[in-house]
């Protein structure tokens, strides 16, 4: 079975800037301290590029889990696509879409993913609402981020 859902977010910044801000592994580990995510390999830290690669390593569900990621299509500063290459899941892949909307920029994550078993039970009552707030907790960070360098605020 495969589990999608989408999570749209509004911030007051270009999407220009929330673009960049998505492509930040940075960014990422300041919206994943709670479960101690790191960049062990291929693009660790400033921005990640069509074509590039990064490996994390995190705590999930108190087992350590490594997945590495591709960026697998970039038309900045519209949308682009990450794709799990290696790791825990058959398949994941999240899609960032980013449009504006007169003083806001509305990202919209759409996000695709198997577990590697038991899915018809796991995905829907485990894996898709981890998942969920997993993205939520990211798009907060994003959103103060980009709020911020734009000298604008949460939308």
């Amino acid at each position: 079975m495969t589990a999608t859902f989408t999570e749209v977010t509004r911030v007051a910044c270009t999407p220009e800037v929330l673009f960049d801000l998505s492509l930040s592994i940075d960014a990422h580990l300041d919206s994943m301290r709670r479960s101690r995510e790191r960049a062990v390999a291929g693009v660790t830290s400033g921005t990640i590029g069509l074509g590039e690669s990064v490996t994390w390593r995190a705590r999930h569900f108190g087992v350590i889990w490594t997945m590495t990621s591709q960026i697998t299509a970039l038309e900045r500063p519209r949308r682009f696509v990450d794709e799990q290459v290696r790791g825990p899941f058959r398949v994941f892949r999240h899609e960032h879409r980013f449009e504006r909307d007169g003083d806001v920029t509305v990202m919209t994550d759409t996000v695709t993913m198997r577990s590697p078993l038991l899915g018809v039970i796991v995905e829907p009552l485990l894996l898709r609402p981890y998942m969920q707030r997993l993205i939520r907790t990211r798009n907060a960070v994003l959103v103060r981020k980009g709020a911020g360098a734009s000298g604008g605020r949460a939308a």
